[in-house]
């Protein structure tokens, strides 16, 4: 590498607001997040699984018809 061309990388620690904190090499100081893998909601499964319906169903429910046919 070309010297006094690269920014110096150093050890930083993460921290999120939850309180989770780790380690890592940044170009910048200590870093603060708000979301971590540790609180967020798709990594520790707490994210509620959304259901799609179809146009037809959509449709049924928009103009009252149920399966009967009435």
């Amino acid at each position: 590498m070309k010297a006094n061309l690269h920014p110096e990388m150093k050890d930083v620690t993460v921290t999120c607001a939850c309180g989770a904190s780790f380690k890592t090499k940044s170009t910048k100081g200590d870093i603060e997040v708000e979301v971590c893998s540790e609180c967020h909601p798709y990594y520790t499964g707490k994210q509620g699984k959304t259901v799609r319906t179809g146009k037809i169903e959509e449709f049924n429910r928009k103009y009252n018809l149920n399966k009967s046919g009435k």
